[in-house]
């Protein structure tokens, strides 16, 4: 394929500025002319532009080791992701004709060889940056990843005792001949294909071996040649710590597994299968059990990707290829080990001084007062001000956690209403919610049990909910629920009183360590009534609700981005200041991207910061040439949504769960909501600002559709947003003391 086409699109800047002019040409005075087609770049092949820069970081000398085989292992699960739900998506409508042109004017089938030529390159490359950057560099420092040849005798005689007590009970061979059709290959399960003889008959037989799932991916050998499970580590290793991949172990002992046969030959191989969910919920009687019955059905979905170790045999291949029903290209030539999703294991060891420098969230501003109190009083200081958190700079757990816990545990509080799109395993906000609902207060959660990958986990939690006395709703049919809202109602000396939250993350403990996200604590009467309006339409039927302060999707977001867009072209032209800048995860929407363009047409600065997919085409003389796009990429997880206008001088600032694509403002509940207090929305303002100068350190979005790092004139690196935000949340704890 043409470099632009594996750039995502399907027209070249020069041509797509040539069709420009030629419709300025053909348009009448007072008319506004065509935009023209190839205008989008495709957002598969954007994603993987995304994975990319993940690979990026991987490959950054001046990232400290065990950070860089952490995204070696991001990398990793997210094009296992994208395959499972993206590429199974794909090849599903062109198998049964449903697929369409994209956007980008590519054909499915110019997207689907796309992929696959980028993917192969980038899964190469990922390789490659293990085994001759990543994996030497680590034994430098005493972590070897290591073969069972590489091990000494006294180092394989120990694991020996390892396999027959720790993993030889959980094996089963599984044979395949007239008696014993091919086995079923459960997806990202790594496996092994072997072929046996028999001495006796000289016959040769395939058989497949599964490696346990629920065993560690690597086990680890201390430098006294000691075999542990990683987690068993001892935390104070920090001596040689080898790690040996488990199938390699399972492999130099399949004599045990076929007593009396000949081991012919053994290959690792990976499948991935289709593991989106689509439950028909209009057809549902119960939601739960629908979900539930199309989970199985997920385990069982078609082949859509095979990894193999490099060195396979053409007939062992062929044989997987046929059984599995995939085509060459689906099949991925790897060396071994396969599945470098395990070296978050490594991550994990005990050695700070291989990761980045420990950094603990402060106590958000305004409720740094409050937190030695005794009792701490949220209510009070959430009175005295709306409170704009900023995580993980803002410590999420003295902020929006010990707000619903303390919510939950004040007796003047009547009612907690609350949204779980994603939680934590062991949830202090569920266990809250419980307390609230045992305590007599009124609790109702809206549960999204329709939350990719996390479905079996919410209807474990929904079930818990309901158990408990909580009142558990799945929201509007046809939707999922993606706002992050909650709502507390308590009684106070002058009448009830609403407190309410409104973020852009999801309410997670762990993950909001490692993700970047905002949100805002406020009794505003305004927010308040906006979202007891909501609540009530996701639990009942409020069809044609109106807000003050909410922008909510699908009916009010895509309209009133627009809308304010095209706001900013009128105070351009009025003279007025204008300008937009946007911060999201993704931009796929075409209605909102053009807007966007007419805006740049008008001569209105437009900056988008965008961590993942994006279909604008930047900098295209007569079309975008006044779009920037950046992208950050580092140490923690870009999340935050913020839209910001201009608006003639008098700056107007939204965040929320929105990000700018088909699915979340036509498929979703997504929740915007307007900052007001003016030191805030300077605060938001001077971030997004702050993230598309030319010292920061980011990714710039080219015309041709690559993205490229942007360094110093002299090749240095600039300014890190996320560094200078740590060090800014750590002098104010410095000012406190």
């Amino acid at each position: 394929m043409t470099a632009h086409l594996l750039g995502g699109v399907a027209t070249s800047s020069a041509n797509l500025a040539r069709q420009v002019a030629a419709a300025e040409d053909e348009t009448r005075p007072g008319e506004e002319s065509e935009l023209p087609e190839g205008r989008f770049a495709d957002r598969e092949l954007s994603w993987l532009a995304f994975n990319e820069r993940v690979l990026e970081q991987a490959e950054d000398q001046d990232l400290p080791i065990l950070e860089r085989a952490w995204f070696l292992a991001i990398f990793a699960s997210n094009l296992d992701e994208f395959y499972m739900v993206r590429v199974a998506g794909l090849k599903r409508r062109i198998a049964t004709g449903m697929a369409v042109t994209a956007a980008s004017g590519l054909s499915p089938r110019q997207v689907l060889e796309g992929l696959s030529t980028k993917a192969k390159e980038l899964t190469a490359r990922h390789a490659r940056v293990f085994a001759e950057d990543v994996q030497p560099k680590l034994a430098d420092v005493g972590i070897e990843l290591l073969h069972w040849e590489d091990l000494g005798e006294s180092e394989q005689d120990r694991l020996h005792k390892f396999f027959r007590r720790q993993i030889f009970p959980v094996l089963t061979p599984l044979a395949v001949d007239p008696a014993h059709p091919f086995p079923y290959i459960s997806g990202l399960s790594l496996n092994l294909a072997v072929v046996v003889r028999n001495p006796t008959t000289g016959k040769k037989h395939f058989a497949r071996v599964k490696v346990p799932p629920l065993l560690p991916r690597f086990i680890a050998v201390d430098a006294a040649g000691r075999p542990y499970r990683p987690e068993d580590v001892p935390a104070d290793a920090t001596g040689r710590t080898a790690f040996v991949p488990l199938e390699e172990i399972i492999a130099h002992h399949l004599d045990t597994l076929f007593p009396g046969m000949e081991i012919v030959e053994h290959h690792t191989f990976r499948v991935t299968r289709n593991e989106d969910v689509e439950v028909e919920e209009d057809d549902a009687e119960n939601l739960l059990k629908a979900l539930e019955k199309e989970l199985v059905r997920r385990r069982f979905g078609p082949a859509v990707r095979l990894e193999v170790a490099q060195g396979i045999s053409d007939h062992v291949l062929n044989l997987l290829m046929r059984e599995l029903e995939v085509g060459e290209q689906d099949v991925f030539h790897l060396p071994a080990p396969l599945d470098l999703t395990g070296l978050n294991l490594v991550h994990e060891l005990d050695r700070p001084n291989l990761k980045y420098p420990k950094f603990v969230p402060v106590t958000a501003h305004g409720l740094a007062e409050v937190e030695s109190a005794n009792p701490t009083d949220f209510f009070a200081a959430i009175r005295s001000q709306d409170i704009l958190l900023h995580h993980p700079y803002d410590s999420f757990s003295t902020s929006v956690q010990q707000f619903i816990a303390q919510a939950a545990a004040d007796p003047r509080v009547l009612a907690i209403k609350q949204t779980l799109y994603r939680t934590s395993g062991d949830s202090p906000i569920v266990d809250a919610l419980i307390d609230a609902a045992q305590a007599g207060k009124q609790v109702l959660a809206i549960v999204e049990i329709k939350a990719r990958f996390d479905e079996q986990a919410n209807i474990s939690w929904a079930r818990k909910l309901e158990q408990a006395g909580v009142h558990v709703v799945y929201g509007i049919v046809g939707l999922k629920t993606h706002a992050k809202l909650c709502l507390v109602v308590r009684q106070e000396q002058d009448g009830l009183r609403r407190y309410c939250h409104v973020g852009t993350g999801n309410y997670h403990p762990k993950t909001a360590r490692g993700y970047e996200d905002l949100g805002l604590l406020t009794c505003d009467r305004d927010v308040g009534q906006d979202l007891t309006r909501l609540f009530n339409q996701l639990s009942g039927w409020a069809p044609r609700t109106r807000f003050h302060r909410l922008l909510v999707a699908p009916r009010s977001i895509r309209p009133g981005l627009i809308e304010r867009v095209e706001r900013e072209i009128e105070h351009h032209l009025a003279g007025r200041p204008a300008w937009v800048r946007f911060k999201a995860n993704s931009i796929v929407d075409e209605a909102v991207i053009d807007a966007l363009y007419r805006a740049s047409q008008a001569g209105v600065p437009v900056d988008v910061v965008v961590r993942g997919i994006c279909a604008i085409r930047a900098g295209v003389p007569g079309l975008s040439e006044n779009i920037r796009v950046r992208s950050i990429l580092g140490r923690f997880l870009e999340h935050a949504r913020v839209f910001a206008f201009a608006n003639g001088g008098d700056p107007e600032v939204w965040i929320g769960s929105a990000d700018l694509m088909h699915r979340n403002l036509d498929r979703r509940v997504e929740a915007l909501i307007r900052i007001v207090d003016p030191a805030q929305v300077d605060y938001l303002v001077e971030l997004l600002k702050q993230s598309v100068a030319d010292t920061t350190s980011t990714w710039h979005l080219e015309t041709d559709g690559w993205h490229r790092r942007h360094l110093g004139p002299d090749g240095r690196r600039l300014d890190d947003l996320q560094e200078m935000l740590m060090a800014r949340a750590r002098r104010r704890v410095a000012a406190t003391r």
